[in-house]
């Protein structure tokens, strides 16, 4: 009996194995690129970055029309079947643009967490990035790594740290090139309702003020964005604390909304535009704002002596 169960514990090798080289093993685990059609490939849940067929995609997929995908795209396969897209999206467009079926992919096993984190650093290298998409960017790749990091011991006050005892904000601030702070700011930008978040996006509300703004409850946000369309105009920084500061103590209603946003700001009283296409066509293409300045500054003064000769003849 014991002879029977020592021979049952010997794990023979198989004649495949047998005559197998050590490349031949290491190869088999390398990770391969595969053609995988683009029907069979979903984008990453919640993902935070805007993937438009702009001119930019337009020219991506001009360039996959030609030469193909140059660089894989990264997937990994579904429990239901299938694959998810971890990094790629934007080639995965341009594919689709192009008219093309499939898209070279790198299948790789990764759980949730490891999944989020590369498929926000593998954005994050792009040139223009909006608002928005750094602000969900940031939340999602820091609430990945305080999973990742665990819970700290009985010891330690910081919740989500590693073991060189740092917080993830702070790893995270060090990875991006932004103060923890900063970091904070731009996930505060969550808070904001999409339409207004959206005006950050456009360049309708500066950073700052929609930093204050994201503290308004959602009610207010919306009489917020009320006021605005009705009157055409946004909030400085200063009519955003005031706001801010009027929530938190309950006493922010849409009336007083509508006095803060309607109140003459200092530099309207000191301000005069012209419309920008009005003026353009007269001035060299090199010039700058401040020569622009300086000559219309400069021709209206020769016109007013102009003026003065003229009255005192």
């Amino acid at each position: 009996m014991a002879k029977s169960s020592a021979r049952d514990s010997i794990k023979l090798t198989s004649v495949d194995e047998l005559f197998s080289t050590e490349e031949s093993r290491t190869d088999s685990q390398r990770e391969k690129v595969l053609e995988i059609p683009l029907s069979e490939i979903s984008d990453f849940p919640s993902h935070p970055f805007k993937v438009k067929a702009d001119e930019a995609m337009l020219e991506m997929a001009d360039s996959v029309n030609q030469y193909g995908v140059l660089v894989p795209g990264l997937v990994r396969p579904k429990a239901d079947g299938g694959y998810e897209m971890v990094a790629g999206h934007r080639r995965k467009k341009a594919s689709e643009l192009a008219g093309k079926e499939t898209i070279p992919c790198i299948v790789r096993e990764l759980d949730d967490d490891a999944a989020t984190i590369i498929m926000v650093d593998s954005n994050l290298q792009r040139e223009s990035i909006l608002p928005s998409e750094k602000a969900f960017a940031y939340k999602m790749k820091l609430e990945a790594m305080k999973r990742q990091a665990g819970r700290p011991s009985k010891n330690s006050a910081q919740v989500g740290s590693n073991s060189f005892g740092k917080e993830s904000r702070e790893i995270l601030a060090e990875q991006v090139g932004e103060s923890r702070n900063q970091i904070s700011r731009y996930i505060r930008l969550t808070e904001l309702k999409p339409s207004l978040l959206e005006m950050v996006d456009e360049k309708h509300i500066a950073f700052n003020p929609a930093v204050e703004l994201s503290y308004l409850a959602e009610k207010e946000q919306q009489d917020l964005l009320k006021t605005m369309q009705s009157e055409d105009c946004t909030p400085s920084l200063a009519q955003a604390q005031r706001m801010k500061k009027l929530s938190q103590d309950g006493k922010l209603s849409e009336d007083v909304i509508f006095s803060i946003l309607t109140e003459e700001k200092p530099n309207q009283k000191e301000k005069f535009n012209i419309q920008r296409e009005r003026i353009d066509r007269f001035f060299p293409k090199n010039f700058t704002e401040k020569q622009k300045e300086d000559l219309i500054v400069q021709l209206l003064e020769g016109w007013y002596k102009k003026r003065q000769r003229e009255q005192e003849r």
